[in-house]
Parts: structure tokens; sequence; C-alpha cells
């Protein structure tokens, strides 16, 4: 018997094993391949980018609209009638379906990097194809439900720009190894100029993209102007139930400069504070008179509102999940509060010397009150002593503008839409509410420059705040005054030669790292072009391309050397 002993001792690969079983389920070395990736297998890959890219929007959507969870489960409860919190499984598939995807794009470039080919399993493309259409779905649902928060990803650009810049920056110039390698193996010279064509073209947009990007942030610090004033929207209803007196306490609390509200008219005449157009989500009305929970707010009276409970579903819904930080003794006098009338948030505005600014809601057609519903709310605030300068009052109708600077003079009114100066100034309008996605930073200016009162809601992030605070608004409206009252000073702010400053530092240094990267990968092929084939001799130019050749091509010929050697075996049995 003739033993034949193998040329080579077969290296175990664990990270490579690892690579290919996760992503293509191709564990044994005889199931890899270094053959080029095939067509239907690219198509897979662009599938796997784009929706990585669908999911990476999606994911920053969803990151920034923290500013407006309260006002998107609010719009749920209005469609479905049931209070829950529609964030929480949003952000948990979202979350879940991002790391997937992206662990997925990781494995991708993995094996560009190893040179394998990349055979994603079926698995994983029906994983692919949940996350790209519920993603999509997503996409139009909230487009057709909320289209205009969308507005938030193109303003919180403004807060983000600057940093999300070098950070592509920086994950482009990390890509440069694997281009270079790409470059390195590529035996096609079309292949090399295209993919170096698609990373220059890429990698100069980065380094340009700065002349596009604008921010109020990015300004003198001299010109800075003081703090937005804060006002409390519906109190502090992150810590404590929304309109009621507890409520109003805790933002005085905070040193906000004043109190919003949502006003509605009882059956018996008396303003009341109520947000929504029935009593089913603030109250316990459908255990007190569970026959009318579905009845308008404004179809009951004085005496039946004042017996309802407007705390318990605090504790039971937990809305912004800070009950868990009560005390027993918060508690309980969460659990005890009523539904607040106009006139005692109006004099407790009036006692600490805040203004009060409120929205009035006209009766349904039904109501008694239907058509002396201004000349009731304005008695109300002659009758709680608050001087009529430190009351805004919005919602009345054009043909009561009149009789309101009529009856009381002082009141500002005020108007939720962006009207122009004239229109403002010949109805009497000294002050403006809106969304903060309505205003534009040339909007502000003009408003200021015109003495014309700029509030915008509703603000509850501290990147938002500083946002605002930069380009020169007056004042917001906030449900979480608690948080914007420790901003002491915009989150950043630099001048335009500083940022132009870290803009070029930051392009010098990506671009000498990509050319050494490349001077590094391809460093044996530009000696031997350089240096030219006359200089060698026929060993040489043998020993140079046993220097050039890439330990992939080693591992390869080590696999044929081992079955060459196995085979000779077989046949000498």
């Amino acid at each position: 018997m003739v033993k034949h002993q193998p040329l080579q001792v077969y290296e175990r690969q664990l990270c490579l094993s690892c690579l290919t079983g996760i992503y293509g389920c191709r564990w044994k070395r005889y199931q890899r391949s270094h053959d080029d990736t095939t067509k239907w297998e690219c198509l897979w890959s662009f599938i796997l980018f784009c929706t990585f890219s669908l999911l990476l929007v999606w994911f920053y959507f969803w990151w920034e609209a923290h500013n407006d969870y309260s006002e998107f489960n609010w719009f749920l409860y209005n469609r479905s009638g049931e209070w829950s919190d529609g964030t929480v499984p949003i952000l948990a598939a979202t979350a879940a379906g991002f790391t997937y995807i992206a662990f997925l794009m990781i494995l991708a470039l993995c094996h560009v990097a190893v040179g394998q080919q990349i055979n994603l399993h079926w698995l994983h493309k029906i994983g692919v194809t949940v996350a790209l259409l519920t993603t999509a779905i997503g996409v139009i649902s909230v487009t057709q439900m909320w289209g205009e928060e969308w507005d938030v990803v193109w303003i919180s650009l403004q807060a983000t720009g600057p940093f999300l810049h070098i950070g592509a920056l920086a994950a482009v110039t990390a890509l440069a190894w694997l281009v270079a390698g790409q470059m390195a193996r590529a035996e096609k010279t079309r292949f090399q100029v295209m993919v170096l064509l698609i990373y220059l073209s890429v990698l100069l947009t980065l380094y340009f993209i700065p002349l596009s990007i604008t921010s109020p942030c990015i300004m003198e610090r001299g010109s800075l102007k003081a703090a937005p004033a804060i006002i409390g929207h519906q109190g502090a209803p992150m810590l404590a139930p929304e309109n009621t007196l507890l409520s109003f306490n805790r933002a005085l609390q905070r040193n906000v400069s004043g109190l919003e509200a949502d006003v509605t008219i009882s059956l018996d005449g008396i303003p009341f504070l109520m947000r929504d157009r029935t009593l089913r989500r603030t109250t316990n009305v459908r255990r007190v008179f569970p026959d009318r929970q579905y009845d308008d707010a404004s179809l009951f009276n004085w005496t039946d509102l004042s017996s309802l409970n407007a705390g318990q579903w605090f504790l039971k819904d937990d809305p912004f999940w800070t009950v868990q930080y009560m005390s027993t003794s918060e508690r309980w006098s969460v659990g005890n509060q009523t539904v607040c009338s106009l006139e005692q948030m109006l004099k407790l505005a009036a006692k600490s010397k805040s203004s009060a600014v409120f929205t009035l809601r006209r009766p349904p057609a039904n109501h008694p009150h239907r058509h002396d519903w201004v000349n009731l709310t304005l008695d109300t605030v002659l009758r709680s002593g608050i001087p009529q300068q430190q009351v805004s009052l919005e919602g009345v109708m054009l043909t009561n503008r009149e009789m309101v600077r009529n009856v009381a003079p002082g009141l500002q009114q005020t108007s939720v839409q962006k009207l122009p100066l004239d229109t403002l100034h010949h109805k009497g309008i000294s002050r403006v509410l809106l969304r903060y996605n309505q205003a534009s930073a040339q909007d502000v200016r003009l408003y200021n420059e015109n003495n014309i009162s700029l509030t915008l809601y509703s603000v509850n992030e501290p990147w938002l705040y500083s946002l605002l605070w930069c380009s020169g608004v007056p004042s917001v409206s906030s449900e979480a005054p608690q948080v914007l009252r420790k901003v002491h000073y915009p989150l950043w702010l630099m001048s335009p030669d500083e940022y132009c400053l870290i803009w070029i530092c930051t392009d010098i240094i990506s671009f000498a790292v990509v050319l050494g990267i490349f001077i590094f990968q391809n460093y044996h092929m530009i000696r031997w072009r350089m240096s030219g084939m006359r200089s060698y001799n026929p060993e040489q130019i043998m020993l140079s391309a046993a220097v050039r050749r890439s330990s992939r091509d080693v591992n390869i010929m080590k696999e044929k050397l081992i079955f060459s050697g196995k085979s000779h075996l077989t046949t000498s049995f």
C-alpha cells in the first residue's frame, strides 16, 4: 500500500463560515464560491439596499417625531374612539426591522470584503420582502393620515444636518476599503472604472453638500436673541391631567409665562376647558352617564360636568409614562381632579401674573348658546379680574371680531392662520398662533419687525426649542415645560467661520484617508505599472505575481491542492 502525504492542511476559517452560514446558510467550505454573484442575487442585493435606505428614513422620521407623539395618539383616538399609545408597536417594529436589515447589510458588505459570492438565503429574502412591504405601507398610511408631520424631517435636518454630514462622510470613507479591494481583484478595466466613478461621485457630493446645508444655529453668538417664552399648553399635561387646575399649577411651578387651553360652552352657558368633542377620554362619563358618553361635551350642564372625575383616566392610561415616578400623595391628588372652568384658569393666571391663551370652540347647531357664545366668554374674562392685555382669544368668527374690540378693547385677538400683514392689521389681530412647521425664518423675521406676536406649537423637544430660539421666535406653546426649562442655551451654536473650518477639515481628512487606502490596496499594481515591464526578467515577473496574489487566491489554491491530493489517493487504491 502506497501512502500519500497531503500537500496542504486545510485551515478552518470560523469567521468566514459564520458569514456565509448566517447570510446564505452555506456552512460547509465546498458550498462557498468565489465566482461572480449572479444577476438574480445582485437584484436581491439591490432590494436589500433599498429596504435599508427606506427603513433608515422611517427610523429617523419616528426618532424626530417624538416631539408629536401625543398628537399622533390623539389622531388615533379621534379615529378609533379608544385611547392607546400607538407609537409603542410602531417603534418596536421599526427598531426590530431596522436592526435585522442593518445586520444583513453588514453581512453583505463583509461578503464583498472577503471576495465571497453573495447568495441570500430564501428565509432572509422573505424577511426583506416583509420589511419592505410593511415599511412602505407605513409610509403611505402616515402620509394619508398625518402628512404634515413629514415636515419634521426637513426641519430637524437644520438641527442635525452638519452632524449627519460628518457621519455620512465617515461611512463613505470607510467604504473606500471595500471599493479599493474590488478594484484590485477585478480583471475587467470597465468594471474598475465604473466602480471608481460611482464611488467618487458619491464622495464628491458629500464633500460639497454643506453648500446646501442651512441652519439658524449657524450664526454669530452676539446675534442670539432672548430665549422664547414658554406657554403651558393645557398646563403641564405630562405631569398632571390636561386642562385641570393641578396641571396649570404644575406649569406655573416651572415658571411658564402663560397658560393655554381649549374652551367649550356648557349647556347652561358656563365656559369650561375641554379639548375633545366628547368627555370619554378625559373623564369617567362612561360610568356616571353611560347613555350620554357619546354626546357632545357642550350638551352637559355645569352641575353634571362638576360631578365628573377628570384625573382617574390619567392614572389608568398613563399617556406620557410618568405615573410610575409619582408618589402616593401625588397620585391621590391626580386622581381627584375635576373639570376646570375658564374662570378658574383665568383667576389662577391673574394671581400668578401670567398670560392666558385660549381657543374657543363654537357650540353645535342645537345648542341654546349657539349665537351668544362669544358674549358669554367675554363676560367670564371681565368677571375674572385678569387684565385684558394678558388674555389672547382665538376662535371667534369674522363677524364677532368687531364686537370683541368694542366690549374688550385690550384683549389680544389671535389668528391660527398665516395671513398677510395688511389683513392682520385690518382685523385688529396682534397675535398669531401657528404650528411649528407653518412659519419659516422669513415669516418669523417679518412678524417681529411688524410687532406681531408669534407663538408656535407644540414644541416639546430641546432640539426644536433650540432651533426656534436661534430663529428668533418670541414664544412657544409646549406640553413639556418641565423639559424646556432645563434648556438654558441652544444645544449647539457656531459661527459661519467655525462651520466652514469644520467642513474643510473633515473633507481634507476624508480625502487623505481615501487616497491612502487606495494606494495601500493597489500598491503592487501601481508599482508594477509605474516601473514598466522592461525592468523585469521572467523570474521577477513570476515572483511579483506571486507577491501580488491575495490571501483569498492562496486559500483557493490550498483547497484545489487538497482535492487534487484526494483524487490521487483514490486512483492509487
